[in-house]
């Protein structure tokens, strides 16, 4: 299948052109949050600055939604955009939306008022919103999108069951398009879990190529991307093959691995073995942060490079192992691109883009 068109909201702002400058210009550091369990103290996160984004129609249109529906109606309506493709509401298009944590803050904002005021004084938007295909459900409403409609909520390979997903639904001829995607939040709980269970990194820098220990540095954005078998007009790249767990095409040869590696296991030494001295390697993490459904910003990443014929350099190269790393920008040809995730199993999940 091919990536039509990329939309994405995250600490670098909003579009595909966002993340195009950040991997141009390289790590940022981020901004800081408090940290409710620690009077007076604060850490590192990379947040959506909603008042920053430029386009703020979509936003009043859904004005009662919460933080991940509005990430996601943005990014997935910027994916339209960028492909070009018009008049979708003609066309069978489905909707494809994969979190680990889902509108988690708004969950825990709905249980606080249960247990504050009871049952009969909570509010009916917030438990709507509470709900997880609520995203989706905006998503449809805001583009006018008739088609089938599927959130996927797991904390690991959310992203990559999703473009699964979308494969078959393009392949039974279901949908012409499939808008596919993910999106998590940042909130207070998940920070307080992710500083008591892992390596906070208190300089803001995540260290991809570390492996153990590790350092996450909190994130929260959307990214979507417009897929279609046959797609007419120009196209980022093809999604060549999607694995999880076993993965049949493990030797198959590429030109840049990029691995999700980026702190939210406490060893991720299990990427080392996916690594080639023959295959340069890059981790994009630094520039969005720690997410479970970080595959999405890094295929991302290499759809750009593929497109433009550009090597981006890996933002952060602390290399203690010594990997064959993207070390500096280069143009040049890039053919295909493996985008490679580990889960807590030490299981294996490849992206595979060609041009």
């Amino acid at each position: 299948m091919k990536i039509a068109g990329i939309g994405m909201v995250c600490s670098e702002g909003q579009g595909i052109n966002a993340l195009e400058k950040a991997l141009q210009r390289g790590w940022k550091g981020p901004g800081m949050v408090a940290t409710p369990h620690i009077p007076g103290g604060s850490y590192p996160a990379y947040l959506v600055d909603f008042a920053g984004l430029p386009d703020k129609s979509l936003l009043k249109k859904i004005r009662r939604s919460d933080a991940v529906s509005k990430m996601s109606v943005l990014a997935a309506a910027d994916a339209v955009a960028d492909s070009g493709v018009r008049d979708l509401a003609q066309k069978k298009v489905g909707i494809i939306l994969a979190t680990a944590f889902g509108p988690h803050v708004t969950t825990f904002n709905f249980l606080d008022d249960i247990l504050d005021h009871g049952d009969a004084a909570v509010s009916p938007t917030t438990f709507s919103n509470s709900v997880h295909n609520a995203a989706a459900s905006y998503i449809a409403m805001s583009l006018d999108i008739k088609g089938p409609t599927m959130t996927i909520t797991q904390f690991q390979f959310s992203f990559q069951s999703g473009l699964q997903l979308a494969q078959a639904w393009l392949d039974q001829g279901r949908c012409d398009y499939v808008l596919a995607g993910g999106v998590d939040q940042y909130g207070d709980v998940l920070g307080y879990v992710a500083d008591f269970k892992l390596t906070t990194a208190k300089d803001g820098k995540i260290r991809p190529f570390t492996f153990n220990p590790t350092c996450q540095v909190p994130g929260e954005g959307a990214a979507f991307f417009l897929l279609s078998n046959d797609h007419g007009g120009d196209t980022y790249c093809s999604v060549d093959a999607v694995h999880t767990g076993e993965d049949p095409e493990r030797d198959r040869p590429a030109d840049i691995n990029i691995i999700d590696a980026d702190g939210m296991l406490p060893d991720e030494s299990a990427y080392l073995p996916s690594l080639s001295t023959e295959v340069p390697t890059a981790a994009y993490s630094p520039l969005f942060g720690s997410m479970m459904i970080g595959s999405a910003f890094n295929m991302a990443a290499g759809a750009l490079m593929l497109q433009r014929q550009v090597r981006y350099a890996a933002p952060v190269q602390d290399n203690p192992h010594r990997i064959k790393l993207l070390t500096g920008a280069e143009t040049g040809p890039v053919t295909s691109v493996r985008c490679i995730g580990i889960n807590c199993y030490a299981e294996r999940s490849v992206l595979l883009l060609r041009r």
